[in-house]
Order: C-alpha cells, then sequence, then structure tokens
C-alpha cells in the first residue's frame, strides 16, 4: 500500500476551507486531474463520492466520505478501475493566527501491479501540486 500525508496552514478559517473540501462538484473547478465529481448517494454524514479522473488515462471511482463539520472529512474505497483500497483524510485545526492547519493523509493500493517504489512516488508526486490547487482556491474565493 502506498501512503502519503503532508500538513499546511491555509489563510482562511476553519469553516472556508472545509467549505472548499467537501464542495465536491467543484473539484474540477481547482484540481486539474478531476474531470467530473458527484455525489451519487447521501446516507446522514456520509456521502458516496464518484470521481472522474485523468492520470495518463481516464479512470474513475467511487468513495465514502464521512463528513465532520470543524474537524475534517474522511474517506473508504468504494469501488472503481484504479484502486483495490483507498483511505484517507483530511484533518482541520485552528493554527492560532486566523488561519487552518490542515493535514492530509492517504494509502491507496493499485488495481493494476504497480512496483512499491512507484506507487510510492505516484501518491507522493502529486501533493505538491494538490496544495498549491487548493492554497489557490483559497484565494480566489476569500482572497486570502
Amino acid at each position: 500500500m502506498a501512503g502519503a500525508e503532508t500538513t499546511e496552514v491555509f489563510k482562511c478559517t476553519m469553516a472556508e476551507f472545509f467549505a472548499i473540501v467537501s464542495d465536491y462538484p467543484n473539484y474540477p473547478k481547482f484540481l486539474s486531474e478531476v474531470a467530473k465529481c458527484e455525489v451519487v448517494k447521501q446516507e446522514g454524514s456520509r456521502k458516496l463520492v464518484e470521481f472522474h479522473i485523468f492520470l495518463i488515462k481516464n479512470f474513475s471511482y467511487r468513495l465514502w466520505i464521512t463528513e465532520n463539520p470543524g474537524k475534517g472529512i474522511e474517506w473508504t474505497f468504494d469501488s472503481g478501475d484504479l484502486f483495490k483500497e483507498s483511505n484517507g483524510f483530511w484533518r482541520l485545526q485552528e493554527d492560532g493566527k486566523g488561519g487552518v492547519r490542515a493535514t492530509y493523509g492517504v494509502d491507496a493500493k493499485f488495481k493494476m501491479f504497480v512496483p512499491g517504489p512507484i506507487a510510492k512516488a505516484l501518491v507522493n508526486v502529486n501533493l505538491p501540486n494538490m496544495m498549491a490547487s487548493y492554497h489557490k482556491r483559497v484565494k480566489e474565493l476569500y482572497g486570502k
């Protein structure tokens, strides 16, 4: 299983950042690899979200996402053609300076054979770009 975790401070409130990470249909507006993202089912605080992404070729997968406003989100793999497993989270906490400290973590196992070091690289290489996209989104929406 390939895993990665990173923590960054964003110049917005926890509520503002939570609004971004839980606004799945708008992911394609700021995450370049996401072509489409939609909530296909909801059960209380859990949502089944379908992602259509492009990484060398088109893939789709579904995650059960549990939302905890003020704390973050967690997800578990449901189905798809890219992963055997994908579990992760966004954990949010105030940084004491008016911003939010956001920790993103993911563990993924690919369906196709991918050697361990390459799988880890695939998971890790996208993190800096993804985080830069979230910083840009915060600035676009909140001017911070």
